[in-house]
């Protein structure tokens, strides 16, 4: 599978699994033929009910302080520097002519793998490189909550650059401490007051 592909399969997978999305069975099993991850997360999102698998989506992605989609979270918190981050996610999108849906944010997963399969491996995946780290915590958590939805971590994790021993470094401080904290500010940017929806990751 291709990268553009692979990152838009990835993205379509990670979204809130409604009944359009499960009337595509056929489509997303010829999808992900081939990649034994993909191909294992659709055999599951088909297998359930409707009503159990959305259970199961808000109880990992909305419930989980430590399995949030939010990239820019992870990294920075509620800081002035996760609206500056905001910020040049939307700036990003735009100069590709990618517009983000009113009252969404652009450090949403699902987003972010959007604009790398349709932008390419340079500009498009930079964000991703940029959130190695906060991706890279998010899988352990998913794993953590023996959740399905891992395997598509494993899968976007695999194609990107391997963990250097600063990733790990760095990785090791995050878990055990979280992200910085900072309450005030990010109104200034023009994001408004309610960014984080975690108030903690990894704890």
């Amino acid at each position: 599978m291709d990268r553009s592909r692979l990152f838009q399969l990835a993205s379509l997978l990670l979204t809130y699994p409604d009944e359009e999305l499960r009337a595509a069975g056929g489509e997303l099993r010829a999808a992900a033929a081939g990649v034994g991850e993909f191909e294992r997360f659709v055999e599951w999102l088909l297998t359930g009910t409707l009503t159990e698998v959305q259970r199961h989506y808000v109880e990992t992605f909305d419930l989980r302080r430590r399995s949030g989609l939010y990239l820019t979270y992870y990294l920075h918190g509620d800081t002035r520097r996760r609206g500056m981050a905001l910020l040049m996610l939307q700036q990003r999108y735009r100069a590709h002519g990618l517009r983000v849906a009113d009252g969404e944010l652009p450090d949403l997963l699902p987003i972010v793998l959007e604009f790398a399969a349709t932008a390419g491996p340079g500009d498009g995946e930079a964000p991703l490189r940029q959130h190695r780290q906060g991706i890279e915590l998010l899988r352990a958590a998913l794993h953590d909550a023996r959740t399905p939805y891992a395997l598509i971590l494993d899968v976007v994790c695999a194609a990107l650059p391997r963990l250097t021993e600063e990733d790990l470094t760095a990785l090791t401080s995050l878990a055990v401490d979280g992200p910085p904290v900072e309450t005030v500010g990010l109104a200034e940017v023009g994001l408004g007051p309610d960014l984080a929806p975690y108030p903690e990751v990894c704890r």
